[in-house]
């Protein structure tokens, strides 16, 4: 397989009710009006409870289903803490070859443990909105520093308290722009920003490789662990007497409970 390392991958990221999806769906419509082959790849949450995923993002992008240049796809996250699913990197890696011109992944939003995007994406896109509360909590530490550029979805009084605080902690100029994504306000400037030279210099690709390079490995590794198993062999676990979770990892996996994490 040979990949092409020029088609960007855009990570769109942000709280759960930020308008990733409408965000996405608008970003589509104005990349495929530009003859832009698109794919989506859509995470959703598993269930820990029957491993299903609602995969429900994709009815946001429904106009877009038949376009002959848009390949849409929902994924789960798979039980993966920070949204990301070593399939998702692989599912990737296969799109860089099937010729599209942007790649965009949509996270699933679950919040400051969001990080692992900024593993897979070259742009990394921070969806905010005025009502999620406070600025400084939305943009703390692990999240603001993995964003390329923050897409305020609604506001100008945000945009401009964000500004503030952005230019006062980030060495470096990081756009904040300001969208209403229901009826596509700002999103040329958004493609604009995604389409530009400055955007895709990525000054964190060591890094960002070794992310990936760990999420395939323990993937791998893990490949012998059924969750589904371990949780019935849980289940009848509990119902012995003095049941201790380390006494049974060290039981089941070995001498140590390392050997399955």
């Amino acid at each position: 397989m040979t990949f092409d390392k020029n088609t960007p991958v855009i990570g769109i990221t942000g709280p759960p009710g930020a308008g990733k999806s409408t965000l996405v769906n608008a970003l589509i419509g104005n990349l495929v009006a530009k003859e832009l082959k698109t794919a989506v790849l859509a995470i959703d949450p598993t269930s820990p409870f029957n491993f299903g995923s609602l995969l429900g993002d994709r009815i946001r992008m429904a106009p877009h289903f038949n376009h002959p240049g848009v390949f849409i796809r929902s994924l789960a996250t798979r039980g993966s803490l920070g949204g990301l699913s070593a399939k998702t990197i692989e599912m990737t890696d296969i799109l860089r070859s099937a010729g599209f011109d942007y790649i965009l992944v949509e996270t699933v939003g679950v919040g400051q443990s969001e990080v692992e995007i900024a593993g897979l994406a070259d742009i990394t896109l921070l969806v905010l909105v005025p009502e999620s509360g406070d600025e400084i909590q939305n943009i703390k530490s692990g999240l603001m520093e993995i964003a390329d550029a923050f897409i305020i979805n609604k506001a100008d009084l945000f945009a401009n308290n964000l500004k503030k605080i952005v230019n006062q902690q980030k060495e470096g100029h990081i756009p904040v722009i300001k969208t209403i994504a229901s009826n596509n306000s700002g999103i040329d400037e958004l493609v604009d920003f995604i389409q530009s030279p400055s955007s895709k210099k990525n000054k964190r690709k060591e890094i960002l490789l070794a992310e990936r390079a760990y999420k395939i490995i323990q993937q791998r590794r893990m490949a012998d662990v059924d969750k589904k198993k371990l949780q019935q062999a849980i289940a009848k676990a509990l119902d012995e007497p003095g049941f201790n979770l380390y006494r049974f990892l060290i039981a089941e996996f070995g001498s140590s409970s390392a050997e399955v994490s």
